[in-house]
């Protein structure tokens, strides 16, 4: 009998591109072939590539030189193959070329570089089929694509517009991902708060009763399974108040990722984005009062076209005063086909990382207040890591990749995928460091 033809794989890019990845997989293995973990093992090469910025670029094109190197038969899928003329003009021997959620042309191309050793192909799997993180945890993309039209951004047309999964089928698959032991659950898309609004938030049935394709409906739905629940991009829309209730009683985690970008009003008009900053921040001072334990993490822009130093100090300011528990940054990065590389006043590139670096000082100093605040106290969390100096684990304040992490002093005994109670005993600028608080038996 023939051998299993095997497929190496490349992931790059956002927890989105993530699970892209996982249903090419899930089809891959569907279909007969084998992931192996090595270019040496493998008959091809899959990359799934990013495409948002130059250093993401530069990455992606790395990787493909690089399987090319090593293997020489490459497939590659995701953003970057948007840009397919930049592709072949570096290496002109790749196999075939896709874009992002194109898992048609993906296995066409696998088909005829390896054409598949069995009779008859299944239907695509869920996403569940394949995971690429930890059993006790998983992403939940509950829509494609993008209505925003930021100046910085290109994502509308490498991902095209608003496409949301209607809610009966995204609960669906939540419930399944449950039932095989995740533990979390993290909500993304491009924009999570416009969820459903191409659907003109049709109802569909789940289990008992009837749901809005909305975001809030879908968050009690969720609500139903009891995991964690954690929201990522989620744009500051009028309804996100309606969250609060739902966070207040524990249905989901008290944790809002929004995209905020920047505290000028004129720049925020530059880039296409909501400037209403006094109104943010009377909104943050509203949710914080209905849900104390509110979590709230951001990324920024700075450097951008024509910020001038009064703007950036504004930015600075209102970290100070919003008090976000959690910031990225990014030192603004012209990007092929923005719009905003028109925009007059270009950033030397020696300032832009010198108020970066002032930007993440200032963070930092209110990082390591609001971490202090918590020391003496008692958490729960979700055990991630278990080595020889203890355990990793994270909070309902620490996403997994991009937050902090609790480490636990004498957590040998734990698993990954375990609930415990903690007592945190110090802090710093980005973690806690805590002991037990309760049996290491603690919860499955």
């Amino acid at each position: 009998m023939p051998a299993t033809q095997k497929i190496g794989f490349v992931s790059l890019g956002c927890p989105k591109a993530l699970v892209d990845s996982e249903r090419i997989l899930t089809q891959l293995k569907a279909e007969g072939y084998e992931i192996v973990p090595s270019y040496q093992a493998a008959d091809a090469v899959v990359v799934n590539t990013c495409g948002f910025i130059d250093a993401a670029v530069q990455e992606s094109l790395d990787a493909i030189g690089e399987a090319l190197h090593e293997n020489g038969k490459v497939i590659v899928t995701g953003c970057l193959g948007k840009r397919a003329g930049l592709i072949r003009e570096a290496y002109p021997e790749v196999l075939a070329i896709g874009g992002p959620q194109d898992y048609e042309s993906v296995m066409r191309a696998v088909h005829q570089a390896l054409p598949p050793r069995r009779d008859r192909f299944l239907d695509l799997l869920p996403d569940t089929g394949v995971k690429l993180t930890p059993r006790h945890y998983a992403y939940l993309k509950i829509a494609e694509g993008c209505n925003h039209r930021c100046s910085f951004c290109i994502i509308p047309s490498l991902r095209g517009r608003l496409v949301s999964r209607p809610v009966d089928e995204v609960l669906a698959e939540a419930e399944r991902l449950v039932k095989s032991g995740v533990k979390e659950l993290l909500v993304i898309s491009q924009d999570t708060s416009a969820y459903g609004v191409d659907l003109h938030y049709a109802e569909r049935p789940w289990r008992d009763r009837v749901y809005r394709t909305r975001m809030t409906e879908l968050c009690k739905g969720l609500a139903e399974l009891g995991v964690w629940v954690r929201l990522h991009y989620v744009y500051p829309y009028p309804h996100v108040d309606e969250l609060m209730p739902l966070m207040a009683s524990g249905g989901i985690l008290p944790y809002l990722d929004i995209p905020f970008q920047h505290a000028s009003p004129r720049i925020l008009k530059l880039m296409k984005r909501p400037g209403d900053v006094e109104r943010t921040l009377e909104r943050i001072r509203a949710w914080r009062k209905a849900v104390p334990e509110l979590t709230l993490r951001s990324t920024f822009i700075v450097g951008f076209p024509g910020e001038t130093e009064a703007e950036f100090e504004a930015l600075l300011d209102f970290l100070r005063e919003a008090e976000l528990d959690r910031v990225g940054a990014f030192a603004y990065s012209p990007v092929e086909g923005a719009r905003a590389n028109a925009l007059p006043g270009a950033i030397p590139e020696e300032l832009k990382e010198d108020r970066l670096e002032r930007f993440m000082s200032v963070q930092a100093e209110v990082s390591a207040a609001r971490l202090a605040r918590k020391v003496g106290h008692r958490l729960r969390v979700l055990v991630d890591e278990v080595d020889a100096d203890g355990a990793l684990a994270r909070s309902s304040a620490d996403a997994p990749e991009i937050d902090g992490v609790v480490r636990i002093v004498g957590g040998q005994g734990l698993r990954p995928g375990q609930f415990v109670e903690i007592l945190v005993e110090d802090s710093d600028a980005h973690d806690l460091y805590a002991r037990l608080a309760t049996p290491a038996s603690g919860t499955a």
